[in-house]
């Protein structure tokens, strides 16, 4: 069985399994994470507070959007996604992680087979036969391995699965250099007639960050207005605004496709955990990059 061995450890996060499991940790409890002991007061439509099993007001997540910079920058924001998705009951049997293609290599859709992916954590097993039957029921999924032996937007969320759960779960990974609003909607359709046809327990993962690189006034401006987008889940406005404000996600089609896909298994609604930037991080806020963690809830 192939092992496709980490890209990043050590980059953007620790490559030594005891350092990292603190340092997700710390995520979760630093000042801008969900459990930090610091009272703050919440603002309206930048963060919402959440309780309960695995639901918010009494519903199930479908699924979540997390960022996916070094744990540094982003990893607190990304533990609001995962401490809710902690709570699911029953654990989800499948995870599908999709995210941008960074560096253009292999297909422009492309998942994997037949291996498992490695973290200081251990190995995360894909579960090839969903994966060859998403690739029958979409018709632009291809099977490429090249296509992701360098990026890191699964691969950083793959140490907060491990984090939160302790049974045994599988994946379909998924990178998309192609993220127009057909693709999206190809394939976001696609995974969820895998799921309607399926017995297990699937949560959706859309990993992206967000505005690139602007002053933070600007990144929360653009950003806000594209999570009032997400949170409709209007597909339609949704990339109306990405054109508009000329917003620089870069996994934008990758939460278009868990929009179209959380939408068709019965999200109703949609919540912003957390938003921050990086400078919110920092200090430094001349040029930011943007986080934010939701959950598509049904």
């Amino acid at each position: 069985m192939k092992v496709r061995r980490p890209a990043v450890a050590g980059i953007f996060y620790p490559a030594d399994g005891d350092k990292l499991l603190d340092a997700i940790d710390e995520c979760f409890h630093h000042p801008l994470g969900p459990l930090s002991t610091r009272v703050e007061t919440p603002t309206e439509g930048v963060e919402h507070k959440v309780e309960g099993e695995g639901k918010v007001d009494g519903r199930k997540i479908i699924g979540i959007v997390s960022p996916h910079a070094a744990y540094m920058y982003s990893g607190a924001v990304a533990a609001h996604s995962y401490h809710l998705a902690s709570l699911l009951k029953p654990k989800p049997d499948l995870i599908v992680m999709l995210g941008p293609n960074h560096y253009g290599l292999g297909s422009a859709i492309a998942t994997m087979v037949d291996c498992y992916w490695e973290t200081p954590l251990g190995k995360v097993p894909v579960n090839s036969d969903e994966a060859r039957r998403l690739v029958r029921l979409s018709g632009i999924l291809d099977i490429d391995d090249y296509a992701h032996s360098r990026d890191h937007c699964l691969e950083v969320q793959l140490p907060m699965l491990q984090y939160i759960y302790k049974h045994e779960f599988s994946i379909i990974p998924i990178l998309l250099w192609m993220q127009d609003k057909d693709t999206a909607s190809d394939l976001g359709n696609a995974i969820a007639e895998l799921i309607e046809s399926s017995n297990m327990d699937v949560l959706l993962i859309a990993s992206s960050d967000l505005t690139h690189y602007e002053h933070n006034d600007e990144a929360y401006r653009k950003d806000g207005e594209l999570i009032k987008a997400i949170l409709a889940l209007d597909v339609a406005r949704y990339y109306t605004v990405l054109e508009r404000l000329d917003v620089s996600a870069c996994g934008y089609g990758a939460i278009g496709a868990v929009m179209v896909a959380a939408k068709r298994l019965g999200a109703t609604s949609a919540r912003l955990l957390k938003y921050a930037t990086s400078g919110d991080v920092t200090g430094d806020k001349s040029a930011v990059v943007g986080y934010a963690s939701i959950a598509f809830i049904g």
